[in-house]
This record gives structure tokens, sequence and C-alpha cells, in this order.
């Protein structure tokens, strides 16, 4: 009955999301169909798309990092394909799948199946606080009055609040609890495997999140550049709007990718700061660019791994 109920629920979700980015076309549908996009914004649009690709090579390469604080040794460009194989696997029904393949490629790598699945936990765990940081910093962008002091010491409090939830203090717990259980769930008790711990604070691959958001949420102010001037007083904003959006698609649950989740707060953080019709066009373009991003970074990879094939 449970999982009937969560399934339930993520459908609830999704539709939901997608009737709110479809009313919001409806209602705005003249002012998109008339916005034109220039040669110059066409070539903006694919600087755009690289951006969102140097992302996720970026994101590969920062799981490459999760694993060495876990003790792995690992061929960095090896996993970085791995990574870029298997993304645009988020976009099936589930939203694990790109896990999956990650956790199986690892396994056949030689790395233990705690390591491997640690690995692809704390990934999404360190993009989730890095995201969340960002959207503590950033949150006066979204306020209607000017910061005070209690919001000052809000955000102070949030901001020690996350930092203190990555350390290893907190989470080595978590892991051990959760070992346990699978343990008692195994069918090969007489085997129980050793607990993977975090040894160090994962200071480099949080550090390395931000650049990623840094670099995401630039393909998007590109995305819209090309069609609507934006100012560099706006940046904040948009960085802000951008990291809370594709925060809310990572985690809400029902939304393969994050979408619909990722548009519909994009717009609603958006619509009253820009033209509407703007912020409804860019955010479709940005998912066409995302989409087009991860699908040329899997396919590049795939390439690349077949090209060292032959060559051996």
């Amino acid at each position: 009955m449970t999982k009937v109920m969560k399934q339930f629920l993520r459908w609830i979700i999704l539709g939901g999301t997608l009737f709110f980015v479809a009313k919001a076309l409806k209602d705005n549908w003249v002012g998109v169909t008339t916005l034109k996009i220039d040669a110059a914004g066409w070539a903006i649009l694919v600087i755009a798309t690289g951006v969102t690709l140097l992302a996720h090579t970026w994101a590969g390469w920062i799981w490459t990092w999760v694993l060495r604080d876990l003790n792995q040794s690992i061929p960095s460009v090896q996993f970085i394909q791995v990574y870029l194989k298997t993304n645009i696997a988020k976009y099936l029904p589930g939203n694990v799948w790109h896990y999956y393949g990650r956790i199986v490629a690892a396994k056949n790598a030689n790395i233990s199946a705690g390591a491997a699945t640690l690995s692809v936990l704390l990934e999404p765990l360190l993009m989730a606080a890095a995201a969340l940081i960002i959207v503590v910093l950033l949150s006066n962008q979204f306020a209607a009055t000017q910061t005070n002091l209690a919001v000052l010491i809000c955000q102070f409090l949030a901001l020690i609040f996350i930092l203190c939830g990555v350390h290893p203090w907190f989470l080595n717990p978590v892991i051990r609890f959760l070992h346990r259980l699978k343990n008692k769930k195994s069918a090969n008790k007489t085997q129980p495997q050793a607990a993977i711990n975090l040894e160090r604070y994962p200071i480099r691959p949080l550090l390395g999140e931000f650049g990623f958001l840094g670099l995401r949420s630039l393909g998007f102010i590109l995305t819209i550049y090309a069609i609507y001037p934006v100012n560099l007083s706006q940046m904040p904003l948009l960085v802000g709007a951008f990291s809370f959006a594709w925060l809310l698609g990572l985690v809400v649950p029902g939304a393969p990718g994050g979408l619909g989740v990722f548009e519909a707060t994009a717009i609603a953080l958006l619509q009253h700061r820009f033209p509407s019709a703007v912020v409804i066009s860019a955010i479709a373009l940005y998912r066409l660019i995302s989409i087009l991003a991860e699908t040329s970074g899997a396919a590049l990879a795939w390439l690349d791994e077949r090209l060292v094939n032959i060559n051996r």
C-alpha cells in the first residue's frame, strides 16, 4: 500500500507541475511566439550548450574526487566517460538508473560495492548542499523588503547547519546505520562487508560542486541573454533562482531529471522580474539545451571510448 501511495504521489507532483507549466505557456503563448532570435542569439545558445556540456564533464570529474576521498584508486578519464554515458538515464522513470549504471560500472572496475554505492549517494548530496548554500546566500534577492539583522543571523545559522551536515562526524553514523540495516537484510550474513567511512571533510568535492552550479547557472543566463538583455545587477537573482529551481528538481520525487519541477519553480521565481514570455521561452530553450548537452556528452564519451579501444 505504501508503494502504491508513493507512486500516486509522484504522479500527482509531476502532473501538477506540468499543468502549471502548460497553463503559463498557454497564458503567454502570444508573447512567446512573437519572440525572435537573431544570428547573435543563436551563437549565444550554442555557447550555452557548450557551457552546459562542460558543467556535466566537470561533475564527472568531481565524482572521481569523491571516489578518491573514499580511498579508491581510479582512472579519471574512464570514470568521467561513465558519468557522461549514464547521465542521460536520469530521464527514465524512477530517476535512479543513472546512479545504478555508475554503481555497476564502478563495481566492474574492481571498486567495492560499498564505496561505489556511497560515492553515488555523496555526489548528489554535495550538489544539493552547494545549491542550498547558494540559495541561502542569495535569498535576499527574492525578499520583498531589505535584509535585516535577524535574516542575516538565520542565514548564518543555516550555513553552519548545512556545512555540519556533510561533516564525517554526522555522515559516518548515518552510513554505519544504513550498513547495519543492509547486513541484516542480506541473505549472506556469515560474510558481512566492512562499512566504508569518510575519513576527512569532503571540502574539495563540495567546492567543486559550486563550480558545477556556476557553469549550469551561466548556461541558463546565456540562454536568457540570447533572447533578452540581462544586466550585471540581475546576475545574483538569476543564479539564486536557477540554484533553487535546480535543487527542487533534484530532490522532489516523481520528476525524472527535474522535468516539470525545475520549469515550474523557475517560472514562479522569475515571472515577476522579467517578462513572462521571456521567462517561459528561455526555460523551454534551456531544457532543450540541457538534453542536447547531456546527449552530446554521452555520445562523445562513447565515441572516445571506442576510439581508444580501436587504437589499442
